[in-house]
């Protein structure tokens, strides 16, 4: 049912191309329009404006019903169905209900442990001042 609708939607399309590219152009702003053509007579245009008209209101038709169509099969969905809550890679897992003051601590605590403690530098010795 579909494939037929879109097959006549774009007939429909086509056509109204078609005719619009048929009518006599009025406003001639662009310079292009006027002079003798295919078409020229008043008879005419009013068969093409109807002709517009139609194919116009055929082609809203088709538009929504391929949209009703597409939304008839489709189930409601949440949009909270399917999100995953984001994973940090940066800050390593919280151990056992702490805060994260408690986490940052630990984490200053390992880095302390790894970090090799580099030897206090002696004192310098005391000069005698002179009065």
């Amino acid at each position: 049912m579909q494939t037929v609708l879109i097959v006549i939607h774009l007939m429909v399309v086509i056509a109204l191309v078609a005719v619009v590219l048929l009518q006599r152009s009025e406003g001639g702003a662009l310079g292009v329009g006027g002079g003798s053509g295919f078409m020229t007579g008043r008879g005419q245009a009013n068969v093409l404006t109807r002709a517009t008209a139609i194919l116009a209101a055929l082609f809203f038709a088709t538009s929504l019903s391929l949209t009703l169509l597409a939304n008839w099969n489709r189930a409601p969905k949440s949009i909270l169905e399917g999100v995953t809550p984001p994973v940090s890679t940066t800050a390593p897992a919280s151990t056992g209900g702490g805060s994260v003051l408690d986490d940052l601590k630990k984490i200053e605590e390992e880095r302390q442990k790894q970090a090799p403690q580099a030897p206090e530098a002696p004192a310098a010795p005391e000069v005698p001042r002179s009065q």
